[in-house]
């Protein structure tokens, strides 16, 4: 482009030099020369938290994927003492469970209560705790309770004296020590004594299981819901179908809910005659 004196002039004023062919001057950038190429701008790095926050691009494509199988949940690893227990036999079992110093109980306990009833019943009865006087006895449900148990039982045909497999019981209960004064068992002493009673139903191998008060509840099926909410229906434990009801010592207290657990009991014959 060719510039006028005028022009030149004018542009000289406003401090801009104007390039001419002759003139021996380097050309003026944004006038008649070439734009220069633009200089591509370099992202600013980003914060070392944002960088390890950010997936790599394998990370992304492999998350992206729908190939991509999903990681299996890992169960958690048994320790070496419930690894012992799931391989006992029935002495062995009896055994450990007589000189078992896992918690506290052990220094209060008159003796254990490691359970009754034919070892091949096809009913398995699980109570809570023992009490003082399963505690002197080292036997489960004995009193006014056993006693109750036994009227329900012999009702639908079951017993824990000696007999068939399929009309006897064997009666195991959650915790194998009393707890001191009665008190209910905590969660740490559940979760110890709960390989004895996990390898007594595999040894057991019952038709069906009849969880019997809150805390066998809480130990077979890991539920905090009330019993009458869990009550009529039937449940699985470790592919056994399992019958909840309430204990025999809440039934002596609420004796208008006797009537409840015989129902459950009938439930409970009828799963074992359909065979399951």
């Amino acid at each position: 482009m060719a510039w006028t004196e005028r022009q030149r002039a004018m542009l000289e004023a406003m401090g801009v030099r104007v390039w001419a062919p002759d003139s021996g001057d380097e050309p003026v950038a944004g006038l008649d020369a070439a734009p220069a190429p633009a200089r591509p701008i370099e992202p600013e790095p980003a914060p070392v938290a944002a960088q390890a926050a950010r997936p790599s691009a394998q990370q992304a494509a492999s998350r992206a994927s729908p190939t991509s199988p999903q990681a299996p949940a890992i169960a958690p690893a048994r320790t070496a003492r419930e690894t012992d227990i799931a391989a006992m036999d029935w002495p062995a079992l009896r055994e450990a469970v007589s000189t078992c110093q896992a918690c506290d109980l052990c220094q209060s306990r008159r003796q254990t209560v490691f359970g009754v009833g034919n070892t091949q019943a096809h009913w398995m009865i699980v109570g809570e705790a023992p009490g003082e006087q399963e505690d002197a006895q080292g036997e489960p449900f004995v009193g006014q309770a056993g006693r109750l148990l036994d009227s329900l039982l012999r009702s639908i045909g079951q017993s824990r004296a000696e007999g068939p497999a399929p009309q006897q019981v064997f009666i195991a209960n959650t915790l194998k020590c009393r707890p001191p004064r009665n008190r209910n068992p905590q969660p740490d002493e559940l979760a110890l004594c709960r390989p004895f009673l996990l390898r007594q139903v595999a040894l057991v191998k019952p038709k069906i299981i009849i969880a019997m008060g809150k805390f066998a509840v809480q130990s077979l099926l890991g539920s905090d819901e009330a019993i009458g909410r869990l009550r009529g229906r039937v449940h699985q434990f470790a592919g056994v179908p399992l019958v909840v009801t309430y204990h025999p010592a809440y039934l002596l207290r609420q004796l208008t809910e006797k009537a409840k657990s015989w129902e459950d009991l009938c439930l409970a014959a009828d799963v074992v005659e359909r065979g399951g």
